[in-house]
């Protein structure tokens, strides 16, 4: 298949063209490097040094003797968007190129009002191009598990039935998202269902958990390939904060009681989820949805997780929870969908020394501890910066 993949220079994106390259598929990436401006902006790096997407390209036909296609722009860029698909034309569009921070959409107007313009505006162009084209590209877009919330029944595939007054429907499950950031992400979902129902286009949601783990195959044939470690506060997640701070002897921050609990899923496995999904496609007219997780674990038992990996043990450290969420919810989720395509998913607990402590360890020089600190307040519309 030719694949292009939207967001190709970021965290997912870039071990996800390789894992489709190395699958045999023709692959091009296309960024506009906005991830690496926020890094900039934010006085934040990598915990792992990262190569230009150019020379990254280069070392994957080196190694591999097979091409990856760069093309550099913004997809808030109609016409652009719509040039960059009519020259590449893709079977399958992997969209991962939007800001996908929740802090960094909560930091005030302007970071909650770039986040909106960009992921939504994008996605529409995409869309659209999609619909002037070719109808048959198959859109496989990265959604997160954070558009549901933390609802008090089961969290079903995207769809609900419903039985109001005696009466039956099927709709699209219920959203309550958290954050300017995740509600870019429900204007995205239900925009794409609205361009599939009305145009016949095909898209796959991927309501995807929180994604651990920094080496696939590929990544690991050589250090040159190497995709994003993000720690910090703003565009780290918690589980690789834990990481660093257990390496480093420091106590595990847990924001509030730590009673919040998150859908997991191992990098290796996010990559083969976008195979699947590529290689089994959507039918015309179709808005299907995947919970793209493996499993789910409470904040506080993430923390026991990395501390339990450690013999002298790790401190844990309770700190005044920064976002507007419940402290102690019921969280029970359907993801069976990837699994009947073929998933043979990791779990934390098998792979986290694998997949994490050793890469935190030979990078910990190159720790900002002050950027692990919370500095974006939900709550503030003017949040303070470090």
């Amino acid at each position: 298949m030719r694949i292009l993949v939207l967001g190709g220079d970021g965290y997912l994106g870039w071990p996800t063209a390789l894992h489709l390259s190395d699958r045999g598929h023709d692959v091009a990436v296309l960024d506009n490097f906005a991830r690496r401006s926020y890094d900039d902006e934010m006085g934040v790096r990598s915990l792992v040094p990262i190569e230009p997407l150019q020379r990254r390209a280069q070392v994957w036909h080196e190694v591999s003797g097979k091409r990856i296609d760069v093309l550099v722009g913004d997809l808030c860029d109609a016409d652009f968007t719509t040039d960059a698909l009519r020259r590449f034309r893709p079977d399958a569009v992997v969209h991962y190129a939007e800001q996908r921070a929740a802090p960094y959409s909560m930091i005030d107007r302007k970071h909650a009002v770039y986040t909106q313009y960009n992921n939504v505006v994008g996605t529409m162009n995409v869309m659209f191009a999609i619909a002037e084209l070719d109808r048959d590209i198959h859109l496989v877009k990265l959604g997160t598990m954070g558009e549901y919330g933390t609802p008090n029944i089961d969290i079903e595939e995207g769809w609900l039935e419903v039985e109001h007054n005696g009466r039956k429907d099927r709709m699209l499950y219920p959203k309550k998202p958290g954050s300017f950031y995740h509600l870019s992400k429900v204007h995205d979902s239900h925009n794409i269902e609205f361009g599939c129902r009305i145009w016949g286009l095909r898209a796959t949601d991927l309501n995807q958990g929180v994604v651990y783990g920094q080496q696939t195959d590929q990544t690991a044939r050589d250090a040159r390939l190497a995709t994003r470690f993000d720690y910090d506060a703003i565009f780290g997640t918690v589980l690789n904060r834990f990481v660093i701070q257990a390496v480093l002897g420091h106590p595990l921050t847990v924001y509030g009681t730590g009673g919040q609990t998150r859908g997991l899923i191992d990098i290796r496995d996010t990559v083969e989820c976008i195979r699947l999904a590529c290689e089994n496609p959507a039918d015309s007219g179709e808005f299907r949805v995947f919970n793209q997780m493996t499993e789910s674990m409470s904040v506080a038992d993430i923390a026991k997780t990395v501390a339990a990996s450690f013999p002298d043990g790790v401190d844990i450290e309770y700190l005044d929870n920064p976002r507007v969420e419940q402290a102690e919810h019921y969280y029970n989720v359907v993801h069976t969908g990837l699994v009947e395509l073929g998933l043979a998913p990791h779990l934390l607990s098998d792979t986290l020394i694998e997949s994490l402590l050793g890469v935190a360890e030979a990078h910990k020089d190159r720790v900002d501890l002050a950027a692990m600190r919370p500095t974006v307040n939900w709550r503030s519309t003017a949040s303070p910066l470090r």
